[in-house]
């Protein structure tokens, strides 16, 4: 293997979609937008930004809609590492994901490339390993898959004649599923509309074309989607094993 084909390409900007209402988180989300729900004492998109700039990233535009006044103030108010730059960006209040991504060409112009994520979700990824398989294959997007843990343990049973063989708690899945940290060349922009849920035709649109590469992420994984998932987190990060913590590893 080459020099060119190891290095690492240099770090693009990162968009963070911050804009959804959180309808299932609404313990915390009637106040506050999903984003700025806390783990850890500290608002869940301060991880997802902080995991990247452990890892060299340095520019980051936050998408915003609801409550976006909020997370515009807590981004004023605290205190980045060196060198990093975090902008918001109304993106609008009903905005679908697709459509606030294509809001924000403007602000990633001249950009050859850039990372999208969103702002709930947490990972111990290897983003250089990302960033060098997107490199590598020449398609317009890359797309990291993951295989969560099963909400409920599973019974294995016999086929023949139903008797159980055991139990396994919470398997991993077998199938893979967005996992939510995206390298997009700027081209891919065109596949965006204003009013596009990006993981539906845009995504289809870019598979259906070759034009889509799936990043296996074998590692820990997990998405603040329920109050039920908040506490988890919560529970791992007091505990001190909170994997995606790369920042003090």
């Amino acid at each position: 293997m080459s020099a060119s084909e190891t290095a690492t390409p240099s770090r693009p900007p990162v968009v963070i979609l911050c804009g959804g209402r959180g309808t299932r988180l609404q313990e915390h989300t009637a106040a506050i937008p999903k984003p700025l729900v806390e783990i850890g004492g500290r608002p869940i998109v301060w991880h997802v930004i902080q995991l990247y700039a452990v890892q060299g990233f340095r520019r980051f535009v936050l998408a915003t809609g609801y409550k976006g006044e909020l997370i515009e103030r807590f981004v004023a108010e605290c205190s980045w590492p060196d060198g990093v730059s975090v902008e918001c960006a109304d993106t609008g209040l009903k905005t679908p994901t697709g459509g606030r991504i294509k809001l924000l060409a403007d602000r990633l112009a001249g950009e050859e490339r850039f990372c999208a994520t969103y702002s709930d979700g947490v990972a111990d990824i290897d983003l250089d390993a990302l960033l060098r398989f997107h490199a590598n294959h020449g398609a317009l997007a890359s797309m990291t898959v993951v295989r969560p843990e099963l909400q409920f343990g599973v019974t294995e049973l016999d086929d023949a004649d139903g008797r159980v063989l055991g139990f396994r708690e919470k398997p991993r899945s077998e199938h893979w599923i967005n996992g939510g940290f995206f390298c997009l060349q700027r081209d891919a922009l065109r596949y965006l509309e204003p009013d596009s849920v990006f993981e539906r035709a845009p995504l289809e649109r870019l598979a259906a074309e070759s034009q889509l590469r799936a990043y296996r992420h074998e590692g820990f994984w997990e998405c603040m989607d329920t109050y039920k998932d908040a506490v988890a987190l919560n529970d791992l990060w007091a505990s001190g094993q909170a994997p995606w913590r790369l920042w003090e590893s």
